[in-house]
């Protein structure tokens, strides 16, 4: 199925453009994903996924496939599979940058493949999702690319004739472990959990009314 989307985000279009492809700097944007390596144009990563109660792992890999620098395009394919069912996942995504005054617009497509659970949602809901995890990534990158204040400058403490502080020289540098992203809760994302407890409830009450009418039919006929 294709999935249309866009979005604005607050930063001139080159500065979008190499945001963008830096995937260490957005990962912590994407919803439910995890970088866990990258080379170049290859990337391997995993994405957790809840429904309701059921937690669903992906692992896969994915390709920067075009880059197109003079008209800001890129195209990217990633694949997964469920590391404990048989579920799988598959896309091709293709954004676009252009100017929109002094900020960016990104014009996204993605031909998505689902198998397993996930495939229950149908084409309505799976976009409505895309857009939902959509708006959330726009809003994260929003605030990479906002400006930050400056810093304020310290005031100083030192009085004439004192012996500065000793500097404590910098740690040797450590190899970063990826922080694991929290899932993306399906059913919370689209409202569906509303829904089905509300559906539940109606459940509920037509099985007890139809109780009430059956004690109430045995009745009479013993009356009788």
């Amino acid at each position: 199925m294709e999935l249309t989307n866009r979005f604005t985000v607050p930063a001139p279009v080159e500065q979008a453009w190499t945001r963008l492809l830096d995937l260490p700097a957005i990962a912590p944007c994407l919803p439910g994903a995890t970088l866990t390596g990258f080379d170049g144009d290859d990337f391997t990563g995993t994405v957790k996924v809840k429904l309701g109660p059921i937690s669903l792992t992906y692992k896969g890999t994915g390709h920067i496939r075009e880059r197109d620098e003079e008209a800001h395009r890129v195209v990217v394919e990633a694949s997964g599979r469920e590391t404990r069912g048989p579920g799988t996942a598959t896309a091709t995504i293709t954004a676009t940058l252009a100017a929109d005054g002094d900020d960016t617009r990104v014009d996204v497509t993605t031909d998505l493949t689902v198998t397993g659970r996930p495939a229950q949602f149908g084409r309505g809901m799976l976009g409505d999702v895309s857009t939902r995890l959509l708006d959330q990534f726009a809003d994260c990158l929003g605030n990479q690319l906002r400006p930050s204040a400056p810093p304020e400058e310290p005031a100083e403490t030192e009085s004439p004739g004192t012996t500065p502080a000793a500097v404590t020289p910098p740690s040797p540098e450590t190899t970063a472990v990826p922080e694991e992203a929290t899932p993306i809760d399906l059913l919370e994302v689209t409202g569906a959990q509303a829904l089905a407890r509300r559906a539940a409830g109606y459940a509920l009450a037509f099985v007890a009314g139809a109780l009430v009418a059956t004690a109430i039919a045995r009745l009479r006929r013993r009356a009788r």
